[in-house]
């Protein structure tokens, strides 16, 4: 989508990860800085230039709906750290979930879910798929006979999450995906709440999806989304349907984005090691009922969890012994832990999602997932442990 000549050469794919979050491509400026390019459209050199640029004989940028530099350095950026061929950028997370699988799938076709989804994917699959003639079917993600069983037919897509939102279940990646690949599905993964330290392409996975507002922005300041896959599937598949919908990134969000990978790494690290510590303090506590975090021995899938990740990441489920009124009461003591329904930030944030991300999938639902009202899900940040610390243990004395 640009002229060969007008930026630098591609980094390496060699570099490690905490390298490639720093490497962009440059205008003939040489900035240090990624630029941003706060543009709709482009102009041309000539009619006949433009004519081409239609045609598709000439590769350059046309309109910021289809692309932009700023958005392509991010989407580039992207695509390098996960590993995937390409990556295209979308308005949010959603937009990415449901482009991935509105692009792809057809009506008389099936779509087979894991049940332990973000309310939002929860609906897109259980509601606005069959309104399109498309037939969701929703499995236990941990349960393979069950999987086994809704894929033992010709199926067209599989979402799932692991570590689910908000418990933190983990699902066998490896295992799903020869059993969709067998039913000729693709798969569709949400890696949300394990950037980088999770590789799903690795694991069999087609296509990952990603809420860029989280990790990847990092201070809570922009909505944005990615989708990566392979190059066939992007360019035949799913850009047709994101150029044509206006699902697209801006390119301010796309610059803002770029500038919090930079610290990718760094924030996930100091996140990390905050979560690990904090689960310790909270299975200590006899105020706390259940912690849920992958990378302790005392969750149900830990050995699974360590086969698949890096480390156990940046949250945290438990439920608080005493139901609503004392998970409430815990979140409202709280003075450095905000109480918000995003994650990822580098602020520690805590929700209760009975109440407000996993409100609407029903309570019946949310009993099957053991989304009881003394869950909370924390996600933790960068501050001083020992600051996050004072701030539970006097939450605590709430109950």
């Amino acid at each position: 989508m640009h002229d060969a000549a007008s930026s630098s050469p591609k980094p390496p794919s060699s570099l490690h990860t905490e390298t490639q979050v720093l490497q962009t491509e440059r205008t003939p400026y040489g900035e240090v800085s990624p630029a941003i390019f706060m543009t709709s459209g482009f102009a041309y050199d000539s009619a006949e230039q433009a004519e081409a640029t239609f045609t598709g004989d000439v590769e350059r940028y046309q309109y910021t709906r289809y692309s932009n530099p700023t958005l392509k350095a991010l989407e580039e950026r992207l695509a390098a750290v996960e590993g995937a061929e390409m990556c295209t950028c979308t308005a949010s997370g959603m937009g990415a979930v449901s482009s991935a699988l509105l692009a792809h799938v057809k009506a008389g076709e099936r779509v087979v879910a894991s049940r332990a989804l973000f309310g939002s994917c929860y609906w897109i699959v259980s509601t606005l798929l069959p309104r399109y003639g498309i037939e969701s079917i929703f499995v236990d993600g941990d349960n393979l006979e069950q999987w086994e069983q809704a894929l033992s037919q010709p199926t067209a897509a599989v979402l799932l999450e692991t570590p689910s939102n908000p418990r933190l279940d983990i699902l066998d990646i490896k295992a799903i995906s020869q059993l969709a690949h067998k039913a000729g599905a693709i798969v569709i993964m949400d890696n949300a709440f394990a950037p980088l330290i999770q590789k799903p392409l690795k694991l069999g996975a087609d296509v990952v999806v990603y809420s860029t507002t989280k990790h990847m922005d990092g201070h809570g300041q922009t909505i944005g989304g990615a989708v990566l896959a392979s190059k066939t599937w992007t360019e035949e598949t799913l850009l047709p349907y994101t150029r044509n919908t206006g699902t697209t990134l801006s390119p301010f969000n796309a610059w803002a984005i770029l500038k919090g990978m930079e610290t990718l790494t760094l924030r996930l690290k100091a996140m990390t090691d905050n979560a690990q510590f904090i689960t310790e303090l909270l299975l200590n506590s006899p105020q706390i009922e259940r912690v849920f975090y992958p990378g302790h021995p005392s969750h149900p899938q830990y050995d699974l969890a360590k086969s698949q990740m890096e480390n156990g990441g940046t949250m945290v489920a438990f439920e608080v012994k005493g139901g609503k009124k004392s998970a409430f009461a815990f979140m409202n003591a709280l003075k450095v832990i905000l109480i918000s329904n995003n994650l990822g930030d580098t602020r520690s944030l805590i929700t209760h999602p009975a109440t407000t991300t996993h409100m609407k999938i029903g309570a019946e639902e949310r009993g099957h997932l053991g989304i009881t009202d003394s869950l909370l899900r924390l996600s933790v940040g960068t501050e001083h442990r020992e600051d996050l610390k004072a701030d539970i243990l006097n939450a605590f004395l709430a109950l």
